[in-house]
């Protein structure tokens, strides 16, 4: 397959420009990228004015005689090379490879610029965004060697290794020890040595070499061991020309993916509030004409989907979703039998009478609700006798055949466990029956991961919860999917997470819960309501398939299309569909 029939897809696949970037690089050290021409002096004329450099430079006393290193093996190459062009070492082509001066420098709030690691970032070298400082005369006395130079390299030994920067400008500076230096022996070198040294196949070596287990740094002696290509001085500069034009291409499809996906956020959070805050069914079949004209548009990646989804639950809960009824029992009816069951039970001894609620305003309504619907706090559509309730505070160690204790990170409303799987002693479980499980509670979380929710499944019968958790039990007269949907929703979770307190992480207290302002439509309509909400989510699980699809071939086929044209013919003919592509 030639490379242009792909190169879109690939730019626009997961990851697709930092692939692509790999591919440019390694192309390039391959002598894959631009041409070769017989008539460039080969690379082993260039070592010979390489080496008498530095004997001159041995002889002058500025540097001394290289150790020792073998000569490549030819099994030791990491692959063929074009005609004229050398395997070589690092230090084969360099005067000096160094790093900083291993004692600490004196301070000092002005003087010569002393860079740290973090001051090394890919691309150019900014001197004068240096952190630090030395004094002039701990700079004047450092060795020739550690005084950087234009036409240098610096590169990272230490933590993040592996990163090079040419030195373009003849500035005073110096570094610290985890900064590596690289010293062309000529000047004309540093362009393609700076490209060697960004590739994978130096990166790859740096990693095999890197000693440490916290923090991996890099050996001055495997810097000077570095085995790369040298192609003709000549054709160094054709494939830097093409490596800066192709990578100024792939600057602008990365700059153009962004900019494509702000815009693609902007107006799906546009189009998607404009349906949540629609303040009628008029102004909501309005406002959907907008999203349904360029629905595949839109939806076209799993953020969107999830923007989406939240929508349907906003318009769930502000009643425009479905339509009202009116032959449907009021909310205000349903109101009744529940608050007449709470009554029969205070009368009968099984629950003390509440600390009555806060009335609800109407300056209190965040949205006008529909005919029928009713404002209530939250706590009323519980069931009396079981209140919401917090789980075990000290669980102790687990306890072979113990109680099921349910955690944070068992919550799913999909697809929780069969058991969790953690345990508690029994004892510890006899002093927390109330928020023992029967199953199908409504759980959610209060510590740290506030609002995430699951549903007990009958297996968890018997199991008791965290801390962390709190168990809701809806009331018999309204419908438990609706109660679900109501507390994924952004209305509820906004205000839950807008009503924490922060300890050692956030935390909600219940009170608030119970206090939460609520809406509730007629038992019929919470029925349809949670109908329909599934109904879309299964719409949104398609489209996220159909997605996840998609973005796993584009992956694919960026990994084929690299590992062929990695393996194949220069593809100098091919590059030109690059500008097209970005």
């Amino acid at each position: 397959m030639r490379l242009t029939k792909g190169f879109e897809l690939l730019a626009r696949s997961r990851e697709g420009v930092v692939r692509l970037r790999e591919l440019i690089l390694s192309l390039a050290i391959q002598g894959k990228l631009a041409p070769q021409d017989k008539d460039d002096e080969p690379a082993n004329r260039l070592l010979e004015k390489i080496s008498a450099e530095k004997n001159r430079l041995i002889t002058e006393g500025k540097i001394k005689q290289d150790k020792y290193l073998p000569a490549i093996a030819e099994n030791d190459k990491p692959f063929d090379l074009p005609g004229r062009w050398e395997w070589v070492r690092t230090q084969d082509i360099c005067t000096v490879i160094t790093d900083g001066d291993h004692q600490p420098p004196p301070k000092a709030s002005e003087g010569v610029p002393f860079l740290v690691i973090g001051d090394v970032r890919w691309g150019s070298l900014d001197v004068t965004s240096a952190s630090r400082f030395v004094p002039e005369a701990y700079f004047d006395h450092l060795d020739w060697s550690k005084k950087p130079l234009a036409g240098d390299v610096l590169y990272t030994t230490v933590g993040s290794f592996g990163i090079p920067v040419q030195v373009t400008e003849e500035k005073r500076f110096c570094f610290q020890r985890h900064i590596g230096l690289f010293r062309p022996a000529q000047t004309t070198l540093q362009p393609f040595l700076n490209l060697v040294l960004a590739s994978d196949l130096v990166f790859q070596q740096a990693s095999a070499r890197a000693t440490g287990i916290a923090q991996k740094t890099v050996p001055l002696s495997s810097l000077r061991d570095f085995k790369i290509p040298l192609p003709p001085l000549a054709e160094q500069a054709r494939i830097i020309a093409k490596v800066d034009e192709l990578m100024a291409l792939c600057d602008e499809l990365e700059n153009h993916g962004r900019l494509e996906a702000e815009q693609h956020a902007r107006l799906t959070s546009t189009l998607f509030d404009a349906l949540a805050a629609s303040e009628s069914s008029h102004v909501l079949a309005e406002n959907w004409s907008r999203v349904a004209a360029h629905f595949d548009l839109l939806l076209d990646r799993p953020g969107a989907v999830d923007a989406f989804e939240q929508t349907v639950l906003q318009l769930a809960v502000r009643g425009l979703l479905v339509s009202q009824d009116p032959n449907d029992e009021p909310a205000s009816e349903l109101l009744e039998k529940i608050r007449a069951e709470k009554d029969r039970l205070i009368a009968d001894g099984k629950v003390k009478r509440d600390k009555p609620l806060p009335m609800i305003t109407d300056d209190d309504k965040p949205f006008a609700s529909p005919v029928g619907w009713e404002w209530v706090r939250f706590d009323e559509l519980n069931t009396p006798n079981k209140p919401i309730s917090y789980g075990v505070l000290v669980p102790g160690p687990d306890v072979e055949s113990g109680v099921p204790f349910v955690r944070l990170g068992d919550l799913s409303i999909a697809s929780p466990s069969t058991k969790p799987e953690k345990t508690i002693s029994a004892e510890v479980d006899a002093q927390y029956a109330r928020t023992r499980l029967e199953g199908g509670e409504i759980l959610m979380g209060v510590v740290g991961s506030i609002g995430k929710l699951g549903v007990a499944p009958e297996s968890w019968k018997g199991a008791n919860i965290a801390r962390a958790i709190c168990r809701i039990v809806p009331s018999r007269f309204v419908d438990k999917g609706f109660i679900v949907l109501l507390l994924q929703s952004e209305f509820m979770q906004t205000g839950f997470s807008g009503d924490t307190r922060t300890v050692a992480q956030p935390t909600l207290n219940i009170g608030l819960i119970r206090c939460a302002l609520t809406p509730l439509p007629p038992l019929q309509e919470q029925r349809r309501i949670a109908t329909g909400v599934d109904e879309l989510r299964r719409l949104c699980a398609d489209l996220r398939r159909r997605l996840t699809a998609r973005q796993t071939c584009q992956a694919h086929f960026a990994e084929a299309l690299i590992d062929q044209v990695a393996s194949t013919a220069p593809v100098e003919e091919n590059t030109a569909d690059f500008a097209t592509a970005a």
